[in-house]
């Protein structure tokens, strides 16, 4: 496993009203949704860099209001066309 130091202002977390332990979670998960939602990550890669499992990223996606699907409604369509 890779660290990365990041340094933000300490008066930052009491305006989130988080500790720095919870911010980092959040970060976590917020980057891994967004490139989720973004088709850099898979469900699983996403689920893995959040440092959660892969059925507690699915349940999280709906907090950040992301689909769990990575299909257009044209691409569904098109789909559903085929034999």
């Amino acid at each position: 496993m890779v660290q990365v130091t990041l340094e933000f202002p300490e008066t930052m977390f009491s305006a989130l009203r988080q500790t720095p332990a919870s911010f980092v979670r959040e970060m976590r998960l917020a980057s891994a949704v967004k490139w989720y939602e973004l088709g850099q990550l898979s469900q699983s890669k996403a689920a893995e860099v959040a440092g959660v499992s892969r059925q507690e990223f699915l349940r999280s996606l709906e907090r950040f209001n992301v689909s769990p699907f990575q299909v257009t409604p044209e691409e569904l369509a098109e789909e559903l066309t085929r034999e």
